[in-house]
C-alpha cells in the first residue's frame, strides 16, 4: 500500500521560513530511516504558495490565479511518498517523525489510489495502459 504524507502550511512556512540547521539535520536522519527501511518512494518540501499556481476547472474553462492563497490551513508545505503494509504502518512511522516546523503542525496521511480499486472501471486495457507508463519512469 502506499501512502501519500501531506505536511500541512504554517504561517511561518507560507512566509517562506527556512528551518534551522537542527531541524534539516533531523529530517535528514528521519529520512535516511525510511530509505533505510525501503518505505521512501520519494520525498520532497514545497516552495511557499505565493510562488504557485492553481487552475480551476469548470468543463472546458480552466481559470488560472496566481499564489498566494488564503487559507493557510488548506495548503501543504511538503510531502513523502512511502510504501508499507497498512495505514498503521505509515501511522507509526509518521509518529516517529520531528515536527516539521518549530510551531505546532499536523501531517496528513493519505492512500493512494492502486487500479484495481477502480473496480469494473479498470478494464484491461487501462490496466495495461497504467503498467505501460509506471514502466516508463
Amino acid at each position: 500500500m502506499r501512502f501519500m504524507i501531506i505536511i500541512k502550511a504554517t504561517a511561518d512556512s507560507e512566509a517562506g521560513k527556512m528551518p534551522s540547521t537542527e531541524l534539516l539535520t533531523a529530517m535528514g536522519k528521519f529520512n535516511e530511516e525510511l530509505v533505510n527501511a525501503g518505505v521512501l518512494l520519494a520525498g520532497e518540501g514545497l516552495h511557499p504558495s505565493s510562488r504557485g499556481a492553481r487552475i480551476h476547472f469548470d468543463g472546458q474553462t480552466r481559470t488560472v490565479t496566481d499564489g498566494p492563497f488564503a487559507e493557510t490551513k488548506e495548503l501543504i508545505a511538503g510531502f513523502w511518498l512511502i510504501q508499507v503494509k497498512s495505514k498503521e504502518e505509515a501511522i507509526e512511522w509518521m509518529k516517529r517523525c520531528p515536527n516539521p516546523f518549530e510551531t505546532p503542525s499536523d501531517i496528513e496521511i493519505r492512500q493512494v489510489f492502486e487500479m484495481s480499486d477502480f473496480g469494473d472501471a479498470a478494464t484491461p486495457a487501462l490496466v495495461a495502459q497504467e503498467e505501460a507508463l509506471r514502466a516508463r519512469l
